[in-house]
């Protein structure tokens, strides 16, 4: 079964930058990236499929970026110019039958 691993989170200031990492173990196929902040639902933020296209959530759109390194069975999400309400940990989820659903990974946007 394919594996997910996400990397890259961390502590980050208002108006700093994180990219975020999810290696498959297997072929990339339509993924996308949630996050779930504390007493939230996991949303759903950016989207690829397997042909390239890309989709955002309005509340990132303009400052996150979806992309990926076929080669390297991995996607990567830019998040530019974050903001408090972006804390939450982020998951990447390979859209297969049944999804497969990496650990996730921890961004905390703090003074």
């Amino acid at each position: 079964q394919v594996k997910l691993v996400e990397s890259g989170g961390g502590l980050v200031q208002p108006g700093g930058s994180l990219r975020l990492s999810c290696v498959a173990s297997g072929s990339l196929f339509s993924m996308g990236w949630f996050r779930q902040a504390p007493g939230k639902q996991r949303e759903l933020i950016a989207s690829i499929t397997s042909d390239g296209e890309t989709e955002y959530a309005g509340s990132v759109k303009g400052r996150f970026t979806l992309s990926r390194d076929i080669a390297k069975n991995t996607t990567y999400l830019q998040m530019n110019r974050l903001i408090p309400e972006d804390t939450a940990v982020y998951y990447c989820r390979r859209n297969s039958i049944p999804p497969i659903w990496g650990q996730g990974t921890q961004v905390t946007v703090s003074s």
